[in-house]
């Protein structure tokens, strides 16, 4: 009988943790590589929710009507928006600027984790300066995060 329970108890545990939905966050670091440092770095974060069914059109051969969404509607006027340093000053890279945006970034990381967010996903992308005629460049992350929806 014992064992019963105790199967029982694990079967109901297992299926509430499988169960489980989350909610996701995403913030992204932009970094600028500009040589010279005159390109601008920040940490970026949405205040406001958007859901994407709102701009979203379904496109098939029988209707390849164009999605009529407008970009004014998508935008977000509230966010957080917090100063990072450039790679690059005007004597080149400029490696204290990116410990002191890794010490940044990893402040806003320990506090989204003591709020019961957990990093989930990182993903990152370069578009780097392409020669003399280019001079523009970015390191751009993003972290994506998860938090379990509370039940109510």
């Amino acid at each position: 009988m014992k064992k019963l329970f105790t199967f029982i108890f694990i079967v109901f545990i297992t299926g509430e943790a499988l169960s489980q939905t989350y909610e996701y966050m995403v913030i992204t670091s932009v970094e600028s590589i500009v040589p010279a440092g005159l390109g601008r770095s920040r940490l970026i974060s949405s205040d406001e929710d958007r859901n994407y069914q709102d701009y979203t059109s379904k496109r098939s051969e029988e209707d390849d009507s164009r999605n009529r969404s407008k970009r004014e509607d998508i935008r977000v006027k509230n966010f957080e928006e917090t100063k990072l340093l450039n790679f690059y000053n005007l004597t080149g890279i400029r490696f204290q600027n990116i410990a002191a945006n890794d010490a940044v970034i990893t402040s806003k990381l320990n506090d989204l984790s003591e709020n019961g967010w957990e990093l989930a996903f990182v993903t990152s992308g370069v578009e780097s300066d392409a020669g003399e005629q280019d001079g523009n460049g970015i390191f751009i992350t993003r972290f994506i995060f998860k938090r379990p929806l509370t039940q109510d």
